[in-house]
């Protein structure tokens, strides 16, 4: 289980998450964090990393508190994550397989005679060849490059996979297809998945439960169908007003906010 509970994180003197609490159960289980630009949502996932200290608050593993671990080596194999901006991620000057292999030698996960085989599998499940594993990440799509990054997260065999806005460089059939990959690994892995979006009808296709961030607070929390059916936040109003195919919730809802 990973678990924040009363995270808080100021930079520069403002207030960027203010006592936010989130629970990931283990998988398969999708938890959809959703908000406007500038709400908080990637320094959330940062911190659920460990790669931002919070001014208050813990991160839990297994019951353990992130900021105490001696050997914080099985955390950084269980949690993963797949950032939005994969051209950024990958090496330029690194062909894929040798991106893939690194990450097998950094944590010793196989022999090094095994390696090749590893990566082939790995590529192989996220829809790749083994040809694909001797280009360059700008030979790439974007959909390939995407499914690199997936592949890369699941070496580790992780347990929890942050998922930062994986979609949203991608157009609309392509983005399609990568929910459709992630949907099918996170049923075969079992994972836990905190997925990052601003938009409803991703998480819709994807998540149990959506937790709504604004100002770096949590304002709504709830089973996805019911957030969907009946928003009492204006933010979530907002953000569900903005997608066209869903379809009005309630005005009797407006004026209840959490």
């Amino acid at each position: 289980m990973l678990e924040a509970r009363g995270l808080t994180v100021i930079h520069g003197g403002t207030t960027v998450l203010d006592r936010v609490s989130l629970t990931l159960p283990e998988g398969p289980y999708g938890l959809g964090l959703i908000g406007e630009s500038g709400s908080g949502k990637t320094t959330l996932a940062r911190c659920l990393l460990g790669l931002v200290a919070p001014a208050r608050g813990t991160v839990l593993f297994d019951g353990a508190d992130l900021g105490r671990m001696r050997r914080p080596q099985p955390f950084r194999r269980a949690v993963q994550i797949v950032v939005q901006d994969t051209e950024g991620s990958l090496d330029p000057r690194m062909r894929v397989g040798t991106a893939v292999a690194e990450v097998l030698r950094a944590h010793r996960m196989v022999p090094r005679g095994a390696e090749p085989a590893r990566v082939a599998a790995l590529l192989a499940d996220v829809g790749l060849t083994a040809e694909h594993a001797a280009r360059f990440p700008h030979q790439l799509s974007g959909g390939q490059r995407q499914r690199v990054a997936i592949a890369r997260a699941l070496a580790l065999r992780p347990r929890f996979l942050v998922l930062d806005e994986p979609t949203s460089a991608l157009d609309t059939t392509v983005q399609a297809r990568i929910l459709g990959l992630l949907g099918r690994l996170r049923a075969e892995h079992r994972l836990s998945c905190l997925l990052i979006s601003h938009d409803l009808l991703v998480v819709e296709e994807f998540c149990e439960r959506v937790a709504v961030l604004e100002h770096g607070r949590i304002v709504e929390e709830g089973p996805l169908t019911d957030v969907l059916r009946g928003p009492r936040h204006p933010a979530t109003r907002r953000l569900r007003d903005a997608v066209p195919r869903l379809p009005a919730a309630p005005d009797a809802s407006r004026d209840a906010p959490r």
